[in-house]
């Protein structure tokens, strides 16, 4: 029996229905997806320990495919062996005609790989280049902490590897020392336009990993015995705490030099060039598999029989009891205290009652306070570093997600904007993720605007306005004014299902609220009642406004001011306080402009009815200033600076 002619001729197989599925399609990548037919077939036909009939069985080992525009080759495989896919309750096995709906609008074969299409297999949304080996080391930290033992591959381009996240992702590999991940680097000398550099090479790409600590295997990635051989390797020095890479040479195209070389990255082939690929591939499996026989097949080995970990939940306590019991009375009784320290605490109060909650920090643990989580001896092992490699820490948390915890992703707000497109990919992935922003806004003063949060919030409130796969907004955005706000909506974020953005602040502020107030997702609290004009806030701006008010009072206006703490919001609720207000609304926020006030403005715009709106906004670069009130006053969005507006408005001169 040959191991290797099987190997041959199902590889040949998966790849004849790869060409017809994208010449069907249109589009897709069948000379990517050509270059890893071998690979594939080894990986799923031999070496992982996995079911079909339960693609998402958890002891079973995972493959995520970094390359995402190879996604065709896994489809072909998976229609050869009847993988199951669908959504939750209308499951069923993929056959050949469904591989060949790749890429319409009704079909669950999405272009890329996408778990929330239907096809579970996946752990992750890819196609951005760079991210799948951080969600690898996520699924990685996840099956080391419920005790499986698994291995997850992850095959990557070798244009591909010229992102910086991949090396970010090794870095934290070795650091973890999470030898249940391995590598499988695809080295097929083209990437889109041209041949890769030579610093993408199997030999330097090797170096590189072996640099970082890694074992590589350099290999043939068309030859059957030398794949199996490297998996081998690779489980046996995994098993050993040695962590282990493999890089392949392979070709683009394999098995058909009509589409062969450059200038074929995603473009399919049709007509006679379609037809003499398939006859190629035809006289090559004659060649390769003289020695098949009877009886010549490949086995899928199961995985251990084991369930996934219940998480023990339970409730938190309040945030005055929380202060208490981490021995913060007597914080409490000044009546101020910062909000990235409020969320830090609640963090710690929900890792104690929510066994699935991780803490994830890119190097500055002591600032956002999830430090706090990690000091905690009860906790540590559910806090996991990832210095200063932002893109990482979001992909990372996104497979951590994909294996059934809660992640917890803390920065500085400013760096999380490193990190957009890692973050909408989560969100594509269905991640239940939560990304905390610390120094929000202008309240990094004296560090200058490369500290300073600017135009995160117009970012994340455009996701917001979006649905994602289960209906809800794409992302909540929550500003919370004072710490009790914080700590509950930190709960509130653990509660939920999927991505929320919370920013956070580094000056201590005063209690607005106290432990009564109920916060929710959407919702929003009316912090003094008027009948001239509403003022809408959020964060470290409320507190201005707050001082704002006196000012106005003495002028004889009467207004009502809103904490605008979540994005989305009721805006039927806030239209009929606007009304309420002579219909004069002004909106102030510490970030650039597209943020709150525009999604208060969209809101009136929506309404039809007559409204007036003025936003107040950071709107020239900062600078360094010594004190935040400095600041403020040099953007022209002080107390004083927002009363003048407000009377302005209604025709006040002087305030």
């Amino acid at each position: 029996m040959s191991f290797e002619a099987a190997v041959h001729a199902k590889a040949i197989q998966l790849d004849h229905l790869v060409l017809d599925m994208c010449a069907e399609a249109g589009a897709g990548h069948p000379t990517s997806a050509m270059s890893l037919g071998h690979i594939t077939t080894v990986l799923m036909y031999h070496t992982m320990r996995w079911v079909p009939t339960h693609p998402r069985y958890p002891s079973s080992d995972r493959l995520v495919l970094s390359e995402g525009h190879a996604v065709p080759i896994i489809y072909a495989a998976c229609a050869d062996l009847g993988v199951y896919f669908g959504h939750e309750d209308d499951m069923r096995p993929m056959t050949v005609e469904d591989a060949k709906t790749l890429r319409a609008i009704d079909s669950h074969i999405d272009g890329h790989p996408n778990p929330m299409e239907g096809f579970p297999f996946f752990d992750a949304a890819t196609g951005s280049l760079g991210m799948g080996l951080s969600v690898a080391a996520g699924l990685g930290i996840a099956a080391r902490k419920d005790g499986f033992d698994k291995q997850i591959y992850c095959i990557i381009g070798d244009g591909e590897s010229r992102e910086g996240q991949i090396w970010e992702a090794v870095d934290f590999i070795v650091d973890h020392k999470l030898s249940n991940v391995v590598p499988i680097f695809n080295c097929n000398q083209y990437a889109q336009s041209d041949k890769v550099s030579n610093q993408q090479s199997s030999g330097v790409t090797a170096k590189k990993l072996e640099a970082a600590g890694f074992i590589a295997e350099v290999i043939d990635g068309h030859a059957p015995e030398a794949i199996r051989a490297a998996l081998e390797i690779a489980a046996q020095k995994g098993a050993n705490g040695e962590p282990v890479a493999i890089v392949a040479n392979t070709v683009k195209g394999w098995g058909s030099p009509v589409c062969q070389g450059g200038g074929w990255h995603g473009k399919p082939l049709t007509g006679e060039k379609l037809e003499l690929a398939h006859e190629e591939l035809d006289a090559l499996r004659v060649q390769l598999t003289s020695s098949l026989v009877a009886g010549d097949d490949l086995k899928i080995y199961p995985p251990s029989e084991s369930t996934a970990p219940e998480p023990a939940i339970s409730d938190a306590p309040s945030f005055t009891g929380a202060m208490k019991a981490y021995d913060m009375a007597s914080v409490l009784s000044t009546g101020k205290l910062s909000t990235r320290k409020a969320f830090g605490l609640a963090l710690r109060a929900l890792g104690h009652v929510n066994s699935s909650v991780f803490a994830l920090d890119a190097d500055v643990k002591n600032s956002t306070f999830t430090q706090w989580f990690g000091d905690d001896k009860d906790l540590e092992d559910r806090m996991v570093e990832c210095k200063i490699a932002e893109q990482n820490m979001i992909s990372v948390a996104a497979g951590l997600s994909s294996a059934g915890k809660v992640p917890f992703a803390a920065t500085f707000s400013k760096f999380v904007t490193r990190a957009y497109d890692q973050i909408e990919l989560a969100i594509n992935s269905g991640a239940n993720l939560k990304v905390v922003g610390s120094h929000s806004g202008v309240g990094a003063a004296s560090d200058g605007p490369s500290q300073m949060s600017l135009p995160d919030i117009a970012w994340f409130r455009s996701l917001s306005s979006a649905k994602d796969h289960r209906g809800n907004p794409a992302c909540y955005v929550l500003q919370p004014a004072d710490a009790f706000a914080a700590y509950g909506l930190t709960q509130v974020m653990a509660d939920y299902q999927g991505m929320c953005y919370m920013r956070t602040c580094r000056p201590d502020v005063e209690f607005l609220y106290d432990d009564s107030t109920v916060f929710n997702l959407g919702g929003f609290e009316v912090l003094t009642s008027g009948r001239d004009l509403m003022i809408v806030s959020a964060g470290y701006m409320l507190h201005e406004c707050n001082k704002a008010l006196e000012a106005l009072d003495k002028a004889g206006i009467d207004a009502t001011l809103i904490d605008m703490y979540s994005l989305p919001f009721d805006s039927d609720g806030i239209l009929d306080i606007a009304n309420d207000n002579g219909g004069m609304i002004l909106t102030v926020e510490d970030n650039y402009g597209g943020g709150l006030g525009s999604a208060v403005a969209d809101a009136v715009t929506g309404s039809g009815d007559g409204f007036t709106i003025e936003q107040m906004h950071v709107g020239r670069i900062p600078k360094s200033a010594r004190t935040v009130d400095d600041e403020l006053a040099y953007l022209n969005l002080t107390a004083k600076d927002i009363a003048k507006c407000a009377a302005g408005m209604l025709g006040v001169a002087a305030v």
